[in-house]
């Protein structure tokens, strides 16, 4: 094909990303390194199809892993080929797929207004079917059991051909769960028969979908020319396999990645994907993106000597241009609370000597728990900051309420659904009028909506009245369903539901909130009903587009703040300013992570992606004992911190050159003695070897103890405990009776102490 010219995208990259984006037939491998351009590649690619080669954008699929990357790939192929973009298969898997599956459900059973399950439907389903088998709701908690299935179906592993496995069998009993594909098949019985599908569904049945129907494969295979792939280092075994199927005629497949940032094991990415990806396509194109526009030569480099001492990966240069840079500070503290503190004085010194703002400091760690600390330090300091990977909008008690009535007006088979909703507001339905429908629709066979408008016949009295009622309302919500828009039909479910109502009359704190919160929902589906560039408009529409919400496209949070993440939620993402803080032996690395080989890697990879989100300047952080599930315990700093080139560390002037003694290489920026309370800690505290666990000396009061009146005590003073010993206070909290302080002492660690009854000797 002739390409056109006037290409003038094409002038600001670089050889490599030039040859990714006009070298379009034939299956290609991007190998992408960290802020080497990949999205800048792949969204030049699609404008390049369709700019130079006439490629209708009806035949083109791009597949993304979350909503926020494929909108802002489409704004940009849009300012380069117009609006035209818009006519793109683009999105997540999940939302292309289902969208497949919508014009084609009947091929499976089901019908095109499907419900889909976000993980929360899907858990209370499963414990709805636990409690109904009578199991032991402890070994089989919904989200054990949910892994468990969803682990299997991403395998491409149907409930037939687990009941069937004598492996699958055999592990499940070896596990003291013995009832597990029994609970596999019921909850996708019940899914099936509430015309609903979960998230794994939407690809597990596309495969099905594509095996069994050939002839619907064959339609899609000739409608897209051209499949294209973000994040194929990301990709599971089911993703794949649809993926292989749909590029089998024409060969034009482009997979973008870097196995060096394969970290979703857990969510069931498979590194081999794109490990063995030439294995499947002999003929395949090789590119490699090695120029880092994103980061310091330092970082770089420093990310490099992490990632080589991984043996499983394709082998590549990642070298940039950018100017040297400072050096990665190492920042040691004695506790998690003083990590947290030394973080927030140190975002609070460069701010105030470089004139900062909050937005350009990002603090990553391996856990969630570990943001504690690090909230409570920077409230202190009264620095702004936002959590990345809280609770939702769309998963807020009084959003799931409302949304649970439009998704059954929809789809009156949603059980799920009916039961949150049948009793909510409280209407007078009982649990045991429910038990006694759910009984009645098993006994005859029939759907439990079918049972509801005769709910009289089974229950009797004014149970059975209040749910033919219910049953009423719902059947006038899907008139206005049919006649009117999607707000207005919305705005009369919130109101005649009694939803608004009982939020309304809650006037306290928190009852506003929830009001506000559904009011907030109303105006999201004012601005999706009004947007001009949405072909559909549909409550339909609306429900998937939130069920398929990523937990990136959740957080739209823009005030100027210090974001707090964990180095999963922060892929794809880069700040100036990076504090990776926790890293000790058994938090990062994971204790999770060190039986074998594969799982270390792993870890290696997410250590290198956290590296790798820092531009400017990059600082890590370990304690020398923390609080692990309640108890405190000695900390040994993480082996990632030795394989990092020590040309490329050095110790923050805040610390002594202890630590820089024990690091041969590492240069100490103050010969400052380390701090007291580090060497008596070691010196005077014993560990238990079975837990590792510290184990402080009993302390003997001194000569003359006298309790002090604590009306008066201030943080920073030093005090001594009878028990406890000698420590300082630190951040006292609360009045009157009620009022606390939290004291860190030399050999017994941080306490919490109720000031009231804390006997405390002022020194």
């Amino acid at each position: 094909m002739a390409e056109k010219t006037n290409a003038s995208y094409l002038e600001s990259l670089n050889p490599p990303q030039y040859e990714a984006v006009v070298n379009t037939e034939g299956p290609t491998m991007i190998i992408a390194g960290a802020g080497s351009g990949k999205t800048r590649v792949l969204t030049y690619r699609i404008a390049h199809l369709m700019h130079a080669h006439n490629v209708d954008p009806f035949h083109i699929m791009a597949l993304t892993f979350t909503n926020k990357a494929s909108r802002e790939m489409r704004e940009r192929i849009e300012s380069v080929v117009g609006t035209d973009a818009r006519n793109l298969w683009m999105g997540t898997f999940h939302a292309v797929f289902a969208r497949i599956l919508r014009a084609e459900a009947t091929h499976l059973g089901y019908t095109s207004q499907f419900t889909i399950y976000d993980t929360d439907d899907a858990k209370s389903l499963i414990k709805t079917i636990v409690k109904e088998l009578n199991l032991d709701d402890k070994l089989y908690k919904a989200n054990v059991v949910y892994n468990r299935i969803s682990a299997a179906k991403n395998r491409l592993v149907s409930w037939q051909e687990y009941t069937t496995n004598p492996v699958y069998m055999e592990d499940d009993t070896t596990n003291m769960r013995p009832e597990m594909g029994r609970l596999y098949r019921i909850y996708s019985q019940r899914c099936f028969k509430a015309n609903a599908m979960d998230f794994d569904d939407l690809l597990f049945n596309t495969n099905v979908l594509f095996q069994t129907h050939p002839d619907v494969l064959n339609k899609y295979q000739h409608r897209f020319h051209y499949l294209l792939i973000d994040e194929f280092q990301d990709t599971n075994i089911s993703q794949y396999m649809i993926a292989r199927k749909l590029a089998a005629v024409r060969q034009n497949i482009c997979v973008v990645g870097d196995d060096a940032q394969s970290i979703y094991a857990f969510r069931g990415a498979d590194i081999q994907n794109i490990l063995n990806f030439e294995r499947d396509y002999p003929e395949l194109s090789t590119i490699k993106l090695e120029q880092n526009y994103r980061s310091t030569q330092t970082i770089v480099k420093a990310a490099n000597s992490i990632i080589l001492k991984n043996k499983a990966q394709l082998k590549k240069s990642v070298w940039t241009a950018n100017e040297d840079g400072e050096l990665i500070e190492l920042i040691k503290a004695t506790s998690d609370n003083e990590e947290g503190k030394l973080v927030a004085s140190s975002i609070f010194e460069m701010k105030m000597q470089q004139h900062l703002g909050n937005g350009e400091f990002a603090i990553l760690y391996r856990t969630n728990s570990q943001s504690r600390a690090m909230e409570e330090a920077l409230r202190r300091m009264n620095i702004k900051y936002r959590v990345v990977g809280g609770v939702s909008f769309y998963q807020r008690k009084e959003i799931k309420d409302l949304i649970a009535y439009v998704r059954f007006v929809l789809n009156h088979e949603d059980e799920t659904s009916l039961r949150r909703i049948i009793n909510q507001p409280k209407r007078g339905i009982g649990p045991g009028t429910i038990e006694k429908l759910v009984v009645a629709a098993n006994e005859q066979d029939k759907s439990l909506w079918d049972i509801l408008q005769h709910a009289s016949d089974v229950t009797g009295g004014r149970g059975g009245h209040q749910v033919e009622e219910f049953a009423t309302l719902i059947k006038s919500f899907k008139l206005a369903v049919e006649k009117k828009d999607a707000f207005e039909a919305v705005s009369q479910i919130a109101k005649n539901s009694g939803l608004l109502k009982e939020l309304y009359e809650d006037k306290t704190v928190e009852g506003l909130n929830r009001y506000e919160n559904v009011q907030e929902l109303l105006n999201a589906i004012k601005e999706f009903t009004e947007n001009p560039e949405r072909e559909d408009k549909s409550l339909s529409a609306f429900l998937q587009d939130v069920a398929l919400l990523t937990d990136e496209d959740r957080s739209n949070d823009t005030e100027e703040a210090v974001t707090l993440m964990t180095v999963h939620m922060a892929k794809g993402l880069e700040f100036p300013y990076v504090y990776i803080v926790g890293m000790e032996e058994e938090l990062f690395p994971s204790q999770m992570m060190l039986g074998s080989r594969e799982d270390l890697e792993e870890e290696r990879r997410l250590f290198y992606v956290a590296i790798t989100r820092a531009k400017k300047k990059l600082h890590l952080t370990y304690a020398l004992n923390r609080y692990r599930f309640g108890r405190l315990k000695i900390c040994e700093p993480s082996r990632f911190l030795k394989e990092v080139d020590p040309a490329f560390i050095q110790m923050n002037s805040r610390h002594s050159n202890y630590e820089a003694q024990t690091r041969p290489g590492i240069p100490a920026r103050s010969s400052t003695p380390d701090s007291s309370y580090a060497k008596n800690f070691v010196k005077n505290n014993r560990i238990n070897p079975a837990s590792r666990s510290i184990v402080p000396p009993k302390h003997t009061p001194s000569t003359g103890f006298k309790a002090s009146d604590t009306s008066q005590l201030v943080s920073g003073m030093r005090v001594e405990h009878e028990k406890f010993g000698f420590g300082t206070v630190g951040q006292i909290d609360g009045t009157g009776p009620n009022r606390k302080a939290k004291v860190l002492f030399e050999k017994a660690g941080e306490k919490t102490l109720l000031l009231a009854f804390a006997k405390l000797r002022i020194m």
